[in-house]
């Protein structure tokens, strides 16, 4: 059993699955609730919207299956905006979606982003508890019904991921002074 992370768009085929099942999963939660069905949300937004170099687009692989997935793409300039978490249904409680969070987030840090942002929805209790524990703040009261809100806003500082310049390395005599 080999896990691997897959960069490709929402158009590759294997994507299918994740998108698929999104669509189900929104509309057995949520049904017409917010004036639409499931597939407008996943479909608001091309392809190129979770592309480098302004967004990313990832499938979780075990042994050729997709078994998650997520993308994120530009909110603004410094902020990359999660979209899409997703882990198959009889794999949850597993830690994937957090593996599938955490690349995401090293990612955004790599393509320049120092803050992530999001959005759940009130009736999945279960990705807010993956964004509260995964150092996310709660960007609404969590003591209150979670519906009066609709979307739960969620952030996160990525800043200390990004990728730090190689240590430059030359002989000699060196002087130290303050910055």
């Amino acid at each position: 059993m080999t896990d691997v992370f897959v960069y490709t768009t929402p158009n590759d085929e294997r994507s299918q699955p994740l998108i698929e099942a999104l669509i189900n999963e929104y509309e057995s939660r949520y049904g017409n609730y917010f004036g639409e069905p499931a597939r407008n949300e996943l479909s608001r937004y091309p392809a190129e919207y979770f592309a480098p170099p302004h967004g990313a687009f990832l499938l979780l692989i075990r042994d050729g299956e997709t078994i998650g997935g997520g993308a994120f793409k530009r909110y603004d300039e410094r902020t990359a905006e999660l979209k899409r978490i997703w882990t198959h249904a009889d794999l949850r409680q597993q830690g994937l979606a957090r593996k599938v969070v955490y690349e995401l987030e090293a990612q955004a840090a790599r393509q320049g982003y120092s803050r992530i942002y999001l959005t759940t929805g009130f009736r999945q209790p279960e990705a807010t508890q993956l964004y509260l524990r995964s150092g996310y703040t709660a960007l609404f009261d969590v003591n209150v019904d979670p519906e009066i809100y609709g979307h739960l806003a969620f952030e996160k500082d990525v800043s200390h991921l990004a990728p730090q310049p190689e240590a430059v390395v030359r002989e000699g005599n060196f002087s130290t002074h303050a910055a």
